[in-house]
C-alpha cells in the first residue's frame, strides 16, 4: 500500500503543479461564464423593434395593435400601390396589408418587405391580427373582453411528495435540471480524465521510462496509484470549478438581476403599461414559478444528492479509466487506441442518451436496470436519485458499481502488466484476450 500511495502522490504533485492545470483550473469557470455572458448580450442586443406599416381596408382593426419591446404598428391611409412603394424609404421594416373580407377569409393578409421577414416578425404580426380578429368574431356573438378576461384561469398546481410518510413539496422541473446537470458533468469527466490516463500510460510507455519504474514496482500497483492520482486531480480541479464558476454566476446573476429589476420599475412607471395588464399578469405568474421552483430545491435532499454525485463520479471514473489505462498499455500511438476506444466509451454514450427517457418515467423497466448495471449506472442513477429512489436500490446500485470497478481493474491489469512491455506490435482483440490469461 505504501507504494501505491507514493505513486498516488507522484501522479497528483506532478500534474496540480503544472501551469495547464492553473490555467485551466481558472480559465475554465472564466470560459464558462464568458459564453453565457456573450450569449445573453447577443440576445439582449439583438433585440430591435421592429416598425411596421399596416394599411388596413376593412377599417376594423385601427389602433387595436398593441406596441411591445418587439414590434411598432404605424396605422396608414395610403392606397396600397403608393405605400409598397414608400415604406422602405420611410424606415418601415414591414407593410401589411388587410383587406376588407379578412375577418371572412383571414389567410388574405399580406405583409411586404424590402428582403424577407423574419419569422419571429412574421408570427407577431399573425398573432396580433388573429387576436384581434378572435375579439371581433366574439363580440359580434355577444361575448365582451371582460368576459374573456374572466374566463382567463392560470393553474399553478403544487405537488406534494408521500413517500416518507411525510408531505414534502417537489417539482419536476427542479428535479429534471438538477438530475441531469449531474448526470451530464460525471459523462464529461469520465472523458476528461479517463483519457488523461490513458495518455498518461502511452507517454511513460512510449518514452520507456516505465521499464525503469516496472523494476521496482508492480504492474498493477503502478496502474492503480495512476488511476487514484489522476481521480484526485479531477476532483480538485473539479470542486474548484464548481466554487469559481458559482462565484462567477452569483456575482454576475446578482448584477443582471439589479439592471433587471431596475428596468421593471422603469416599465411599470409608464403610463402605457396599463393597456398591457394581461402581459403583467403572466409575468407575475412566470416569476411566481420561478419562486416555487427555487423553494423545490430548497426541499430536495441536497446532502443525499451531493454524497451520491461523488460516489459516483469516482465509481465511473475508476471503472472506466481502468479500461482507458488497459487501452493506453496495449497500443504505442492513439492513432491505435480508436478501434479500443469505441467499445468502452459505447456504454457511457448509450447511457447519457438513455437519460433523455428515463427523465420522463424515473421509475421504469429502462430506468431500472440501466441504473443497476455498472456501465451505465454513473449517469442514469444520477438523473433518477433527485426524483426519489428506493433504498435498495440504490444500495444494489452502489455494490454493483464496486464490483464492476474491481472486475474492470482486474481485466485491466492482466492487460498492462504485458502490454506494457510491449513494443511495436499491433495488437488485436484476439491478441488482447491471449494477454488476459498469460500466467504471471
Amino acid at each position: 500500500m505504501h507504494t501505491i500511495f507514493l505513486i498516488i502522490k507522484r501522479e497528483y504533485l506532478t500534474r496540480v503543479r503544472k501551469k495547464s492545470f492553473l490555467v485551466m483550473t481558472i480559465l475554465g469557470p472564466l470560459l464558462i461564464f464568458g459564453f453565457y455572458a456573450i450569449i445573453g448580450w447577443a440576445a439582449v442586443s439583438s433585440i430591435n423593434q421592429k416598425k411596421v406599416e399596416v394599411v388596413d381596408e376593412s377599417a376594423r382593426f385601427v389602433d387595436k395593435f398593441k406596441d411591445d419591446s418587439e414590434t411598432k404598428f404605424t396605422f396608414s391611409k395610403k392606397p396600397l400601390s403608393t405605400a409598397k412603394k414608400d415604406f422602405v424609404k420611410e424606415g418601415y421594416d414591414a407593410l401589411v396589408f388587410i383587406p376588407k373580407n379578412v375577418i371572412e377569409e383571414p389567410k388574405t393578409v399580406q405583409i411586404f418587405a424590402e428582403k424577407s421577414v423574419s419569422l419571429t416578425l412574421q408570427h407577431n404580426i399573425e398573432q396580433a391580427i388573429s387576436k384581434e380578429i378572435e375579439t371581433i368574431k366574439l363580440s359580434q356573438a355577444g361575448i365582451t373582453q371582460k368576459i374573456i378576461q374572466d374566463a382567463k384561469v392560470n393553474v399553478d398546481a403544487q405537488t406534494i411528495n408521500l413517500s416518507d410518510g411525510s408531505e414534502k413539496s417537489s417539482n419536476a422541473i427542479a428535479m429534471t435540471v438538477i438530475g441531469y446537470f449531474c448526470a451530464f458533468m460525471i459523462y464529461i469527466s469520465v472523458f476528461i480524465y479517463g483519457t488523461q490516463v490513458m495518455r498518461g500510460v502511452m507517454e511513460e510507455k512510449t518514452s520507456r521510462i516505465v521499464e525503469v519504474i516496472i523494476s521496482s514496482v508492480k504492474p498493477f500497483q503502478l496502474m492503480l496509484g495512476k488511476i487514484m492520482g489522476v481521480a484526485l486531480v479531477g476532483l480538485t480541479q473539479f470542486m474548484l470549478w464548481i466554487l469559481l464558476t458559482l462565484g462567477l454566476f452569483t456575482v454576475g446573476g446578482a448584477i443582471i438581476g439589479d439592471k433587471a429589476e431596475r428596468g421593471r420599475e422603469a416599465m411599470q412607471t409608464n403610463s402605457a403599461m396599463a393597456q398591457n395588464a394581461p402581459e403583467l399578469q403572466d409575468e407575475k405568474v412566470k416569476n411566481n414559478a420561478i419562486a416555487s421552483v427555487m423553494q423545490a430545491v430548497e426541499t430536495l435532499n441536497i446532502p443525499l444528492i451531493v454524497g451520491c454525485f461523488l460516489f459516483y463520479f469516482l465509481g465511473g471514473y475508476l471503472l472506466y479509466s481502468a479500461l482507458f489505462g488497459a487501452v493506453g498499455a496495449a497500443v504505442d500511438n492513439e492513432t491505435e487506441t480508436q478501434q479500443f476506444m469505441f467499445p468502452i466509451t459505447l456504454p457511457i454514450i448509450g447511457a447519457i442518451a438513455v437519460a433523455q427517457f428515463v427523465i420522463k418515467d424515473p421509475d421504469g423497466a429502462l430506468a431500472f436496470w440501466t441504473s443497476i448495471i455498472p456501465f451505465t449506472s454513473p449517469v442514469v442513477m444520477m438523473v433518477r436519485i433527485p426524483f426519489g429512489v428506493p433504498v435498495w436500490e440504490l444500495i444494489l446500485s452502489m455494490v454493483l458499481l464496486v464490483l464492476g470497478f474491481m472486475g474492470t481493474t482486474w481485466l485491466a491489469a492482466r492487460i498492462y502488466r504485458v502490454g506494457i512491455l510491449m513494443y511495436g506490435k499491433k495488437v488485436t482483440y484476439k491478441e488482447l484476450s491471449k494477454w488476459i490469461f498469460y500466467k504471471a
